[in-house]
């Protein structure tokens, strides 16, 4: 089998965090932290350095022995009932991932906002030296075990890779791992994903293999809200069509009064969401600038997608569907007939900005703000269909 050689860049990479270990983790032991050191600091993602100095400030060694050993096996089904959402929603994604990176002699990892292991999939043999850290219920913080993927990834809130010596404790530098976190359908971190490897050639391509399953996880457990109806959002001009998500569809789930029951990463960018009291849920007329009741009609009707404005003057393109084997109570508010074209659309958000208007008795900087828009915009729209605002 052939064995990749190491080029050249990646030897002096290497040299380059040896240099910065040594100024960053030997010497910070004894003296204030390290100067900016030109290349050595270059070699690291700031992250890096970051996470070095908690790991002193919390009074670590790299040279310290790290304990892998798991939690009691009360304490692991705990663990694995509280997070067995996530567990089902990972799970056919860890299948695909174990095939995608079979013959890398790299495996994966899910854990829980806390570090804890939930699950593990790929070939890990018993005699390993990964086998100690591919248990379910091992405590792979930061706090337990030093810079890794897996703390980063938590801390950071973002991707992460990490090679070998870019591991805080000495224990750790025969490993390689890339992460992702895990948000879930509220926007809170819920867990990360990791794809660890054991003295394996450097792939740093592997963060964005993590961070696109973990995108995966992300959209299937917001699938798991009894949602009564699915939008499917993107912007205008890119193909929608039934069947499974784009990879860039936000994903709102409603239920059958409007009310948001969850969404994806990519609808929360897409859909500006405004203050509300603790508790308050949000609710689709709140994000869309138009009576809610036509994104019911428009799924009864399994109309093709359409872009539909949000209170911001933007519009998204939506496509609308009941769930199947569960048809909603109707709504509060009855739907019209028909979901109006853009045409229509544009006279109905007329009318939403003037009846804002009319409510802040016709001052438009109050309305403006209302509706989360600039008062030129309201000029523009209300001059456009109809006059002015008064």
């Amino acid at each position: 089998m052939h064995t990749a050689t190491p080029s050249p860049a990646h030897d002096e990479r290497q040299a380059l965090i040896r240099q910065a270990r040594a100024v960053w983790l030997d010497e910070a032991a004894t003296g204030p932290a390290a100067p900016a050191l030109g290349g050595a600091t270059a070699a690291l993602e700031p992250w890096i350095t970051r996470s070095w100095q908690r790991c002193l400030a919390a009074g670590r060694q790299p040279s310290d022995k790290i304990d892998f050993d798991p939690l009691h096996a009360t304490r692991q089904r705990q663990v694995r009932e509280d997070n067995q959402a996530l567990i089902d929603a990972a799970r056919p994604v860890l299948a695909q991932l174990t095939r995608t990176i079979a013959g890398t002699r790299y495996f994966s990892l899910l854990t829980n906002a806390q570090g804890v292991v939930v699950e593990v999939q790929g070939p890990v043999e018993a005699r390993s030296p990964a086998a100690p850290l591919a248990r379910v219920g091992v405590d792979l913080s930061e706090r337990a075990v030093g810079t890794t993927a897996i703390g980063a990834a938590l801390t950071e809130l973002q991707p992460v890779w990490l090679h070998q010596g870019e591991h805080f404790f000495h224990e750790n530098r025969i490993y390689s791992c890339a992460g992702a976190p895990v948000f879930g359908p509220e926007g809170d971190c819920v867990g990360m994903l990791d794809l660890t490897g054991v003295e394996v050639p450097e792939r740093p391509e592997l963060r964005h293999l993590a961070a696109r399953a973990a995108r995966h996880i992300e959209d299937a457990l917001t699938l798991q809200r009894p949602w009564q109806l699915l939008l499917r959002l993107n912007w205008p001009g890119t193909p929608m069509v039934d069947g499974a998500p784009n990879e860039s569809d936000g994903l709102l789930c409603l239920d059958a009064d409007g009310l948001v029951l969850g969404s994806n990463g990519a609808a929360r960018q897409m859909l500006p969401q405004p203050l509300r009291p603790t508790g308050q849920r949000l609710h689709a007329s709140d994000l869309f600038a138009l009576p809610w009741g036509l994104l019911f009609d428009h799924a009864q009707r399994e109309a093709p997608a359409q872009d539909l404005p949000l209170w911001s003057g933007l519009r998204v393109q939506t496509l609308a569907r009941l769930r199947q084997h569960h048809a909603p109570s109707a709504p509060a508010a009855p739907p019209p007939a028909t979901l109006p074209g853009a045409h229509g659309l544009k006279d109905l958000e007329a009318k939403l900005i003037r009846q804002a208007v009319d409510d802040a008795r016709g001052n438009v900087a109050e309305a403006a703000q209302r509706l989360g828009i600039s008062r030129a915009t309201v000029y523009r729209k209300l001059a456009t269909r109809g006059g002015p605002a008064r």
